[in-house]
């Protein structure tokens, strides 16, 4: 990990400092509705391959282009299918990525050599903001070091990369939490490649039946869907319900989704109260830092209902599992 610092700046306020970084093939770390990306122009393969470097990423992991407006997609890669279109004019700006074929602009590198791109808008203002005013589309996938939890804080950005980004701009904390659902619709029927912040109930609203493809642990197919991600430095394992306290006197931390666990663990995160799977999913990832920078030994995760984003919950928690085990 580098050592030092980025500069931090407002994101409301930060955006013409940054678009300048990456106009110049530098980085810039800001939030999206989803998580905090790491953004390289999507133009540049040199400023792309920067960011591999920076997160310690396989180069056969692609990355996601960001546009600031739905009318760009059609302005970079051309007509695209018309359930790519229905889509895109249904949730963008929004938590979803879509695939389509990579453009001849788009270097290879920022695909990982696969003909398709995964592409989206993101609903934050500031980061449509900083995209507009850096007039090139932005390769960002998260800003944290590959494998470890997702960024929802910039704080959580510069602990974990430093200087290897020029640029944090600090939107507060994140609205969604977990990142975005990953969809391919170029076929018959759409099929999800990574379970997000778009809950699966609202896709099939849209469009009718969509199956969902598990994650691999080979090739990515899109970004994110390794079987083993998205882990703490300490180790997981997820429970279903609470679970009572360690006998053994260890160092145990509990990831409670509605109720907290009895006493005896030495540290203790509730993502809901209210048992909302949104308000859940939103502090996923924040409550995982604070457990992973706790001392524990261990941490236990309880699993949240399968329904909603509670799906995109529970498939983090096993992925941050599988690394352990």
């Amino acid at each position: 990990m580098s050592t030092g610092s980025p500069r931090v700046l407002p994101a409301d306020s930060g955006i013409a400092e940054a678009a300048a970084v990456l106009r110049d093939g530098g980085l810039v770390a800001f939030p999206t509705e989803t998580v905090y990306g790491l953004g390289a122009n999507a133009l540049d393969a040199r400023a792309a391959a920067r960011i591999f470097e920076a997160k310690a990423r396989p180069s056969f992991d692609p990355l996601i282009t960001h546009l600031a407006d739905a009318a760009d997609l059609e302005k970079l890669v051309g007509p695209v299918p018309p359930a790519v279109a229905a889509l895109a004019e249904r949730f963008w700006p929004g938590p979803l990525t879509l695939i389509v074929d990579r453009p001849a602009e788009i270097p290879p590198i920022v695909t990982s050599g696969l003909d398709t791109m995964a592409v989206r808008v993101p609903d934050e203002p500031s980061a449509r903001a900083l995209i507009r005013a850096a007039g090139v589309p932005v390769a960002a996938p998260s800003a944290n070091r590959f494998g470890q939890l997702s960024p929802t804080r910039a704080e959580h950005v510069v602990k974990g990369l430093g200087a290897a980004v020029e640029v944090v701009l600090d939107g507060g904390p994140t609205r969604c939490g977990i990142e975005s659902t990953i969809v391919d619709a170029r076929g018959a029927q759409p099929v999800v490649l990574r379970l997000g912040a778009l809950a699966l109930e609202e896709l099939v609203e849209a469009v009718g039946p969509v199956s969902v493809r598990p994650g691999s642990s080979g090739q990515p197919v899109a970004p994110g869907t390794l079987a083993a991600h998205y882990a703490p430095r300490t180790p997981l394992r997820v429970v279903a319900g609470a679970q009572p306290a360690p006998a053994d006197g260890g160092r145990r931390g509990f990831l409670a989704f509605r109720e907290r666990p009895a006493d005896g663990y030495a540290a203790v995160e509730v993502l809901s109260p209210a048992g909302d799977v949104t308000e859940a999913a939103a502090r996923l990832f924040d409550a995982l830092h604070r457990l992973d920078a706790a001392g524990v030994t261990e941490i236990l995760a309880e699993a949240a209902p399968d329904t909603g984003v509670g799906r995109a919950i529970n498939d983090r928690l096993r992925r941050a599992a599988a690394t352990w085990h």
